[in-house]
């Protein structure tokens, strides 16, 4: 579906996005640049100004092509509906991953882009805007990361990754200590693409979330799969980007990884591990 040098105008358009939008307001937001959409869930000018970028630019690149932002479904839940689509195409955008940790004052914050067609991930591109990590995957084609070709290497004697702290809580209380020296360093970036970058890598083995928001996940799965590994919802069942928000998520950049994740997180029957209804 992308045509020849597509990819390299969407990496030409995210940082310049990020070089108008993002890096300026960095450090520099006014108290009512930040609001909360929710109690916790908070937005900032940069996200909007980023989203409206990068979706006036995507529609140059692959004119008709709806866009899917993190934004817009704030105002219209109905554009969900768009990644669904069977034989249809559509860009999933996240104008600036990591907004609490932007709005902070922290550098862990990334854009991350995804083209769908047929409701499957077909293209991804993450990139770590304060560090200009780049990471790109097309299905089939393998995914790069700072230009090289990625494969996820074996895992170490422990695994490392990253959770929510919550999960992360659970996991030392409920654990069997047989269980829980089974797993190594286990955090939170509070930024889904910096933690992809991160496992891209070799720093991290494998991911765990509990809501699947497409704008977080859809390139990043796409480039656990194509370095060699996989993405499963809690009930094994395989990630797909119009998944429900609620099915959780493990991945990693290795099969072996992932099984033994996945058969590790299973074994421990924690119920916030057990997807929402």
């Amino acid at each position: 579906m992308l045509g020849s040098g597509d990819s390299a105008r969407v990496v030409e358009l995210m940082r310049e996005t990020a070089a108008a939008e993002l890096l300026p307001r960095f450090r520099n937001l006014a108290k009512d640049e930040v609001r909360q959409k929710r109690p916790g869930d908070i937005v900032t000018v940069a996200d909007v100004a980023s989203e409206q970028r990068l979706a006036s630019g995507l529609a140059k690149i692959l004119p008709g092509v709806p866009v899917v932002g993190e934004e817009a479904v704030e105002k219209d839940p109905g554009l969900l509906d768009l990644v669904a689509r069977p034989g249809e195409a559509c860009w999933i955008v996240d104008p600036l991953d990591g907004t609490a940790n932007f709005a902070a004052g922290r550098d862990r914050f990334a854009m991350i882009i995804c083209l769908v067609q047929d409701a499957a991930a077909v293209a991804g591109w993450i990139l770590d805007v304060p560090n200009d990590r780049l990471a790109v995957a097309e299905r089939g084609a393998g995914v790069r990361f700072d230009g090289d070709l990625v494969r996820g290497k074996p895992a170490a004697a422990l695994l490392n990754g990253f959770v929510g702290y919550k999960i992360a809580k659970s996991f030392d209380e409920q654990l069997s200590p047989e269980q829980r020296g089974r797993l190594g360093t286990i955090t939170t970036l509070r930024c889904a693409g910096a933690e992809y970058l991160e496992i891209l890598a070799g720093r991290a083995n494998f991911s765990l979330y509990r809501t699947t928001k497409p704008w977080d996940h859809a390139a990043g799965t796409l480039m656990m799969r194509e370095a060699g590994g996989g993405a499963v919802q809690f009930g094994a069942a395989p990630y797909m980007p119009a998944q429900p928000l609620n099915a959780g998520l493990i991945t990693a950049s290795t099969e072996e990884a992932l099984s033994e994740a996945k058969a590790l997180l299973e074994t421990s029957r924690m119920p916030l591990l057990t997807p929402k209804p």
